[in-house]
């Protein structure tokens, strides 16, 4: 009795192993399938990328000329403006100031100024201001009078 259990004990074992042991194949099969055609796909697709990275760097390479092109430009212009300031700058400016001295000297000459009317001497109090003729009191004369009148009572 003890030799029939431990045969079918050893059957039923070898009958699980063989299952899984076919599981195991069907998924090897598989995951070698999967890694082949990743392969296929993944070959065009680096030479893609490849071909895309050579293509920057030859862009870069062309940005990178003009970036030093326009160095050397902006410098010249740089240089350029330095000598134009410094060689007509000075001289504009002076004749400006002539052009000035001479338009304020005839205009002097011209057009005689008139004369300041003389003011007579008041205090700051005393002074009136003149609208169409009516003498109205200055507003700082106003204010004195109303803080004069503050403490006061009718």
């Amino acid at each position: 009795m003890a030799g029939i259990l431990v045969a079918v004990f050893w059957a039923i074992l070898v009958s699980f192993l063989a299952v899984v042991l076919v599981r195991l194949a069907q998924t090897l099969k598989a995951t070698t399938k999967l890694v082949a055609d990743v392969t296929e796909q993944a070959v065009p697709l680096l030479a893609d990328a490849s071909a895309t990275v050579r293509s920057a760097q030859t862009q870069l390479d062309k940005v990178d000329a003009i970036a030093s092109d326009v160095q050397e430009v902006t410098s010249n212009a740089s240089a350029l403006s330095t000598t134009v300031a410094s060689t007509f700058g000075g001289p504009l400016v002076k004749v400006a100031a002539f052009g000035y001295g001479v338009r304020q000297a005839l205009g002097r000459r011209t057009a005689p100024a008139p004369e300041p009317e003389p003011e007579p001497a008041r205090s700051r109090s005393s002074r009136r201001t003149v609208i169409v003729g009516r003498t109205v009191p200055s507003a700082r004369g106003r204010k004195r009078e109303r803080r004069n009148t503050r403490g006061q009572k009718d």
